[in-house]
């Protein structure tokens, strides 16, 4: 993997982590907001719609991080699993883990 793929998916998982910990237990964020959020992060003098090439690889980015525990993606308000997730989706950070 080079350095630079790295630093892109780090981008968009940190700013999944970031967002979904800032609305907590008791929100979600919508993989747009993310993708917004990156492309201001990259390009800050962009246009209003400078975020849609990022919604994909934000998307899988989610995905991976459900998988891992991270964070949850939730369809109708429900958790579901990550495996194939498709339409409408909210992101919500994991419930944490008992140690």
């Amino acid at each position: 993997m080079s350095p630079q793929y790295s630093i892109v998916t780090d981008i968009y998982a940190s700013t999944i982590l970031d967002l979904t910990q800032t609305s907590g237990r008791a929100g979600s964020i919508s993989p747009t907001d993310a993708a917004r959020a990156v492309a201001a992060a990259l390009m800050p003098n962009c246009g209003p719609d400078a975020w849609h090439p990022y919604l994909a690889p934000i998307r899988r980015s989610a995905v991976a991080l459900a998988r891992d525990g991270r964070i949850e993606i939730l369809r109708k308000g429900k958790p579901v699993d990550p495996t194939g997730v498709k339409g409408v989706i909210r992101l919500r950070i994991a419930a944490p883990t008992e140690s």
